[in-house]
């Protein structure tokens, strides 16, 4: 049996008047009219032998374009969930702000139409949001919600 594909994730959340974090919208023609299901917490595959804490910081400036603003304490590990497709995420949390408006992710080549043999670039977030925990939990891919209980349990924010 193959191993679960793996990926790390670092969930970025602020402080206003309700705690809110940093989701992802994925990009590309599939995901281009949905929007439950569709938005993701920053992550991807750790490279052999990297340490997946560091794989979730490069991630992170992958897809958002820039790095995560720097922490004042150690990020709060969130642990492992399996998502529906059967890939693990582990996930980490840091206080932080940034812009997102602006975003610039890194592009991924798929193929498009499926089945097609033709292939394009689309870029891997195609914009990002600061959400409060509620909604995100609806708009985030399965599993993932899971992030937002245990960010708030550590927090024990309203």
């Amino acid at each position: 049996m193959a191993a679960a594909r793996t990926s790390a994730g670092l969930l970025l959340f602020r402080r206003r008047d309700r705690l809110e974090v940093l989701v992802g919208h994925m990009g590309g023609p599939f995901w281009a009219r949905k929007d439950a299901g569709a938005w993701t917490i920053p992550k991807g595959e750790p490279e052999p032998d990297e340490d997946p804490h560091a794989a979730a910081l490069r991630e992170f400036a992958e897809e958002i374009g820039v790095a995560a603003p720097s922490s004042d304490g150690p990020d709060l590990d969130l642990g492992e969930v399996r998502q529906k497709s059967g890939k693990v995420v582990r996930c980490w949390a840091r206080e932080g702000d940034l812009d997102v408006t602006t975003i610039t992710s890194n592009l991924a080549v798929i193929e498009w139409p499926p089945r097609s043999g033709r292939t394009m670039e689309v870029p891997e977030l195609d914009r990002a949001a600061w959400l409060p925990l509620d909604e995100a939990a609806t708009l985030l891919v399965s599993g993932q919600p899971t992030f937002l209980t245990r960010l708030h349990q550590l927090l024990d924010t309203p």
